[in-house]
């Protein structure tokens, strides 16, 4: 899978990444590496699912698509 990340300089030194396509997948990091090691560690969590996600209505299906 492939997203666009947004990298912009932050204010207070370094870099902050966000996804536009993950509304509120953010990171930030002191390099462009840093950042960019971080922003994927936040995509990865951003995309796991949690035990909330799995409180399923009886009938419903569970299945994995390819992007």
């Amino acid at each position: 899978m492939k997203l666009k990340v947004v990298l912009e300089p932050s204010e207070e030194g370094g870099f902050m990444a966000y996804v536009p396509g993950l509304p509120g997948c953010i990171s930030k990091g002191e390099s462009k590496e840093e950042v960019l090691e971080n922003i994927r560690e936040a995509i990865e969590l951003y995309l796991e699912p949690v035990d909330d996600d799995m409180a399923l209505v009886p009938g419903a299906e569970i299945m994995e698509i390819a992007i």
